[in-house]
């Protein structure tokens, strides 16, 4: 068995899958995920399109929103083109708009997801915070997911195939600490609320731009489960199918994605073959640094 690669490596490795390289003015490329397989994580072309929208504006103005909808599962291996189009530049806003696209056997592209992204130059306004932070243990007091992975899989043994396995235990990059039970943790069902802990498994580098989108890959964790909860089914088990279809995320103050933020979701409905989720990301101080809205198709899977 090889050794599992550092913290700082797995950061290394995040942060160069999050730099798009320019290709002409206004077309990014984004790199596939080293060792990547089946389908891409939607993070990582949300994020990857946010650094594309953000090599655009260049006058100070930040990423206070953006919402996505993914079109088609995009392939792991092939990489990513990402197009802007510059649809507003304002004295106090600016709009982006992105499609993310990967080329087809014949020449052909495919857009994958749409972004839109509205930026805004810094400014002093009224202020007020109605979300009280949940009360939940701290992260000190939690073991890590990776450990309660380890643990499920063993207990699973050769009830759990190769590549769910490899799926499981694959190193990351981010440390994510569950405060309750996300649907793998759990086949009995359960309110539709989870609460998780993440940062990065090592320091980031001191770039704002850089840490919205790795908030913005971390988003995409645990949202769509929430809606599982209450069913007691899970993806990892083979009981369900579901992909993303949209994904929105507002900014509310700056944050640093290496240090412990606390990510509560909840999902006030499913039906239809669909959930709907929301998410609320704190800082260790309580503040709300940023809101999230996500629905997915959501389906049992059916026996052969």
């Amino acid at each position: 068995m090889s050794e599992a690669p550092s913290p700082e490596k797995l950061v290394a490795g995040l942060v160069k899958l999050l730099t798009v390289e320019k290709r002409a003015t206004d077309v990014y490329q984004g790199l596939p995920q080293k060792g990547g397989t089946g389908r891409v994580f939607g993070g990582q072309v949300i994020a990857q399109a946010l650094q594309a929208a953000q090599t655009s504006v260049t006058d100070g103005k930040q990423a206070h929103s953006l919402h996505a909808y993914f079109l088609r599962g995009g392939k792991e291996g092939p990489p990513i083109e990402y197009r802007i189009e510059r649809d507003f530049d304002g004295r106090s806003f600016a709009n982006r708009r992105v499609v993310a696209s990967q080329e087809n056997e014949d020449g052909s592209s495919t857009p994958i997801l749409n972004l839109t992204a509205s930026f805004q130059a810094p400014e002093d306004g009224m202020e007020h915070d109605d979300a009280p932070m949940p009360d939940v243990p701290a992260p000190e007091d939690l073991r890590t997911d990776m450990e309660v992975r380890r643990e499920i899989a063993d207990k699973l043994g050769d009830g759990l195939g190769d590549p769910q396995r490899a799926m499981m235990l694959r190193p990351r990059p981010i440390d994510m600490r569950t405060c309750d039970r996300l649907h793998w943790m759990n086949r009995e069902p359960s309110e539709p609320r989870a609460h998780s802990w993440f940062r990065t498994v090592a320091p980031l580098p001191d770039d704002p731009q850089l840490h919205r989108a790795v908030i913005s890959y971390a988003s995409d964790y645990t949202l769509l489960g929430t809606s599982a909860l209450p069913h007691g089914l899970s993806w990892m088990r083979g009981e369900l199918v579901g992909a993303s279809l949209d994904h929105a995320i507002w900014f509310h103050r700056p944050a640093r994605a290496d240090e412990w933020l606390l990510y509560a979701t909840q999902a006030p409905w499913s039906g239809s073959g669909r959930g709907m989720n929301l998410g609320r990301i704190f800082n260790r101080e309580g503040q709300l640094v940023a809101s999230v809205a996500q629905e997915g198709m959501m389906r049992q899977r059916k026996g052969k």
